[in-house]
């Protein structure tokens, strides 16, 4: 089974939702049945690939490619889009200020994430912790 999922992105109205159903596949892929703690690890994988395309056309870009990998320790997210800049990070979120929300869910949900610049915009990456069901079915 593939331990890598990359999916080159089209845009358009509904692009999150369909990363979204690929990324719960993924995970259904490689985990399987899930405990609690498992499934509210999925649910953070499947929030921040939305906020990660969010972040991506609120600073005007545009999403191309969603990659995942799955590592021995979690699942690692990496959103490229075509906007400028590195994405900055976020002590507090602001009410009302949804740009802000982002990137302060992404350091909170997350056991680390950063940003890679690309010739045209940026890859933005987070890992995220997740429970094996089987500690002996763990990645390599």
């Amino acid at each position: 089974m593939a331990r890598s999922r990359r999916y080159v992105l089209g845009g358009g109205p509904g692009t999150a939702a369909r990363l979204r159903d690929l990324s719960a596949q993924a995970v259904r892929d490689w985990y399987g049945p899930l405990s609690p703690a498992a499934r509210t690890a999925a649910d953070d994988v499947l929030l921040l690939v939305t906020e990660l395309v969010g972040h991506a056309l609120r600073r005007g870009g545009a999403p191309y490619e969603l990659r995942l990998d799955r590592s021995a320790d979690g699942v690692w997210v990496q959103v490229s889009d075509t906007a400028p800049g590195r994405p900055l990070p976020q002590d507090e979120h602001h009410a009302g200020q949804p740009s802000t929300a982002c990137l302060y869910l992404v350091q909170r949900l997350a056991a680390a994430w950063g940003s890679v610049p690309r010739e045209h915009g940026r890859t933005v990456w987070c890992e995220v912790p997740f429970p094996s069901a089987d500690p002996s079915a763990r990645a390599v």
